[in-house]
């Protein structure tokens, strides 16, 4: 029963994304008929802003700070996650080319590994402040 279904799902995602795709990309052949979409998506683009700063009980801007806090959070705990693994990885190969200075080295990782995840803590204050103290919101 699984397969059918999973068959017409990925029938579906990919009609979709061909029609997006045929929507976004312009023709290889010059042609006199609008492109609608794009033009669209761009005049809501262009008005969201206006629309969110004139209604008074307005969604927008706590959702969009929901996003960017999202985005804060994701980014800075990524970013420190590689940054850690990089710096954990190579401190295993100081070790185990030269086992005499693996205290210094040690030493070194373990203060490096503070300072990246000071960044990650950042990144969550400035998700906490968009989320329960957002200054954009009068």
């Amino acid at each position: 029963m699984s397969a059918p279904r999973s068959l017409v799902l990925t029938a579906t995602v990919l009609l979709s994304c061909g029609a997006l795709f045929n929507a976004f990309i312009a023709p290889r052949s010059v042609s006199t008929r609008p492109v609608s979409a794009p033009a669209a998506l761009s005049a809501a683009a262009l008005v969201t802003p206006t629309v969110a700063h004139a209604a008074e009980s307005s969604v927008w801007i706590p959702a969009l700070s929901a996003v960017g806090a999202g985005f804060a959070i994701g980014l800075a705990a990524i970013g420190s996650g590689v940054g850690q693994g990089i710096a954990s990885g190579r401190c295993i190969d100081g070790i185990s080319r030269q086992p005499e200075v693996a205290d210094d080295l040690r030493g070194v990782l373990l203060l490096s590994l503070a300072f990246m995840e000071s960044l990650t803590i950042y990144g969550l204050v400035i998700a906490l402040v968009l989320l329960f103290a957002n200054p954009l919101i009068k």
